[in-house]
């Protein structure tokens, strides 16, 4: 995998999001300590992999991707506000995200449910009124935006309080578990991406797929992070899952069968993007790089 190739997939989706977002905060008339802690948590790194997926799915579809900045932006509201309220004592209670403070240790566990409120409020108002320029296709993204945020609040839970049927084993607990908490906002990122182009229902299937490949194995290889990485490297606390006693891929099949599952979703994930033809190679290219991060 050629390195530079790849930062630069990465780079000018990542840019493009970032302005985006802080021009948005910029412009609301919310209260100031408000706006700056969500500020704090939109705006200090992380990798905009939904964005980023949006922008490149948008892409496989048409010479105009830049189009799809702002629904990748409302996407990644969504994404902050789910870390933001993961992070809460009642929820993982983790102290670090991307190497800083959680935002409720920087500005107290009042201002970080407030400050996710309002990013997922903020989230869908962006997807009614700017992510593309005609009403039903804005209404259409909009509903991409609601099933994957659902999606992802019922992995939330299944994963933090159970309520799956007792009948169902481990590999099917957390195939829900990670395809609704990871993968259905990674599917909803370049579903929106697809949308907002006017890509054919041809071209969702296959972004969908892709997305679903992608999604399942970017959780995995986290799930491995957690048991290899170091907090000082990945920037969050390591052991954790373990520590709560949370279903994990490698806990279940092993670091070995974990790495396998994670070769064969990768292989899914670019024979989709190959229905793009050309124009899919930068899915492809990503979701070889997703599998390889380590952080």
């Amino acid at each position: 995998m050629d390195e530079p190739v790849v930062k630069n997939l990465l780079e000018a989706p990542r840019h493009a999001v970032d302005a985006f977002l802080q021009k948005y905060l910029e412009g609301l008339d919310l209260p100031p300590n408000l706006v700056e802690a969500m500020g704090y948590a939109l705006l200090g790194g992380g990798k905009r992999l939904r964005p980023v997926l949006c922008y490149w799915s948008a892409a496989a579809c048409s010479p105009e991707p830049d189009e799809s900045v702002s629904g990748g932006a409302a996407v990644e509201l969504v994404h902050a506000f789910s870390l933001v309220h993961d992070d809460l004592p009642a929820m993982d209670d983790d102290d670090l995200r991307r190497g800083k403070p959680s935002l409720h240790v920087h500005a107290g566990e009042a201002m970080a449910i407030l400050a996710g409120d309002a990013m997922l409020t903020l989230a869908f108002d962006l997807a009614a009124t700017r992510s593309a320029p005609d009403p039903a296709t804005r209404l259409a993204i909009v509903g991409e935006l609601t099933a994957g945020t659902n999606a992802m609040i019922a992995g939330q839970v299944v994963d933090t309080l159970g309520g799956l049927d007792d009948a169902a084993d481990d590999r099917a607990r957390l195939e829900y578990i990670h395809h609704n908490k990871t993968g259905a906002l990674l599917i909803a990122a370049a579903r929106i991406g697809v949308r907002t182009v006017g890509g054919s229902e041809k071209n969702l299937e296959a972004v969908t797929k892709y997305a679903r490949a992608v999604g399942l194995a970017f959780q995995i290889v986290d799930d491995l992070l957690d048991v290899t990485g170091s907090t000082e490297h990945i920037g969050k606390r390591t052991g954790k899952d373990e520590d709560a006693g949370k279903l994990t891929w490698p806990g279940v099949f092993g670091v070995d069968g974990s790495k396998k599952e994670v070769d064969r979703l990768v292989e899914v994930a670019v024979a989709a993007a190959a229905a793009f033809g050309e124009a899919g190679e930068p899915l492809a290219k990503l979701a070889v790089s997703m599998a390889k991060r380590t952080k």
